[in-house]
């Protein structure tokens, strides 16, 4: 009679009990990655967000075009930022390029 206890036993669990565990899992994962409200309104405050910060971007940049066209490519010349550069300790003949020194052009020690 013990011997045909085990199978009465391990075909229940077998036939009812490991689908429901699977769906129970399936459902809960599929619950997990669907966004939240707050998710979704975090999002659209980001966006508008990056929307406003790409409109004052764009509007800097007219303003700069307007005040001086060729601005993009002085805004990489680092003589207004107080480094020594090489052209401005000798002059240069031809297209050469510049070297860079970290070296500040004065102390800021008074």
């Amino acid at each position: 009679m013990d011997g045909n206890m085990i199978p009465i036993i391990i075909v229940p669990i077998l036939v009812i009990g490991l689908p429901w565990l699977i769906f129970h899992y399936v459902t809960k994962w599929k619950s997990q990655a669907v966004l939240t409200g707050e998710d979704e309104r975090m999002l659209d405050e980001l966006h508008d967000i990056a929307r406003r910060l790409d409109d004052r971007l764009c509007t800097v940049e007219r303003i700069m075009t307007a005040e001086n066209p060729n601005w993009r490519l002085s805004a990489c010349d680092p003589g207004p930022i107080g480094l020594e550069t090489r052209a401005a300790v000798e002059p240069r003949s031809g297209p050469e390029p510049r070297t860079v020194s970290n070296r500040p052009l004065r102390s800021l020690e008074q």
